[in-house]
């Protein structure tokens, strides 16, 4: 497998309407999220990133907070981080949910 092959997963972060936080299972996700900040989700794929989303949006393979609450991608918080091999992509996708989080973002997925 070339190296080209093997750099193809990369994580992706999803901004969310605020009308997700309605739901008591997001709340219970983010104790401390900080109001002044988004709603995201965070994930992983193998395919480019925005096809990803567009598969999100359309309901295939979609986490049921992005089929709902989607609004758009944020760039701006992954892209330096991609590509990447697959166990990287699957410990990154954590970390950077971690890391959202921890900066008071209202963070689903990144399991």
């Amino acid at each position: 497998m070339s190296a080209a092959e093997n750099f193809h997963h990369s994580v992706y972060v999803i901004l969310l309407d605020d009308a997700v936080l309605k739901h008591p299972s997001v709340l219970r996700l983010n104790p401390k999220r900080d109001p002044s900040k988004p709603c995201v989700y965070v994930g992983m794929t193998g395919l480019p990133v925005e096809h990803r989303f567009e598969n999100h949006k359309n309901g295939y393979k979609s986490a049921w907070t992005v089929k709902k609450y989607w609004a758009r991608l944020m760039p701006e918080l992954y892209e330096h981080l991609n590509p990447m091999p697959y166990k990287a992509a699957a410990q990154m996708e954590k970390e950077l949910a971690e890391e959202l989080r921890g900066r008071g973002f209202t963070v689903t997925g990144g399991t």
